[in-house]
């Protein structure tokens, strides 16, 4: 089954304004994206219809925010803790169970991301 999904450079973290379900990323939901760094680190992005945003780093920690679809991107706010950037942005993508594809984290630092079935 092919999906729309974040391009995912949340790994650091920034915030989005609520927002309803939209079309695209429906499928995405009750599933993981893992972002992974060259060096071995990785974060997991979980998104839910109501447009909470959760994410947890390799070194322990989590991130909370919002989520909205603003045309052919996801944005994220209201960052909890609060970030340095108050807001990020990223493009959709499609993907299927088991794919990857590249990214860039809000410091402009290239992930592979991977769309996981269920939540990790």
């Amino acid at each position: 089954m092919r999906i729309a999904l974040v391009g995912c450079g949340l790994a650091l973290g920034v915030v989005v304004a609520a927002a309803p379900v939209r079309a695209g990323m429906s499928e995405a939901f009750g599933n993981t994206i893992v972002s992974h760094y060259p060096n071995g680190q990785w974060v997991k992005h979980f998104f839910e219809p109501d447009g909470r945003y959760t994410s947890q780093f390799s070194d322990g920690r989590h991130l909370t925010a919002r989520w909205s679809r603003e045309g052919d991107k996801i944005c994220l706010t209201e960052f909890r803790p609060r970030q340095i950037l108050p807001r990020f942005c990223s493009r959709m993508v499609e993907a299927d169970i088991g794919q990857s594809w590249q990214a860039r984290d809000p410091l402009g630092r290239t992930i592979r991301n991977e769309l996981v079935a269920g939540r990790l």
